[in-house]
């Protein structure tokens, strides 16, 4: 997989704020954007996943863990799929 290297500007002292090393933000960065862009219904699961450096699987339990839903599908648009199913 090829990669971009995005630099961000910060305040000197945001790590120091946050208590945080520069990996742990980076990392913090990288999740919320792919949480934020697969909300969004910028990315697909998998490609978020691919942005916040886990699995397709941990990406999921992320999700899960901060009660995101993992499918786009309205109630509606489940139970119609569930009667097709019958």
């Amino acid at each position: 997989m090829n990669t971009k290297i995005l630099s961000i500007d910060f305040p000197s002292d945001i790590l120091l704020a946050l208590n945080s090393s520069e990996s742990e933000l980076k990392q913090q960065i990288q999740i919320s954007l792919a949480i934020r862009l697969y909300q969004t219904e910028k990315l697909t699961i998998g490609k978020a996943a691919q942005i916040a450096g886990l699995s397709r699987l941990g990406f999921e339990t992320l999700l899960s863990e901060n009660k995101i839903s993992i499918s786009s599908l309205s109630e509606k648009e489940v139970f119609e799929d569930a009667k097709k199913l019958k």
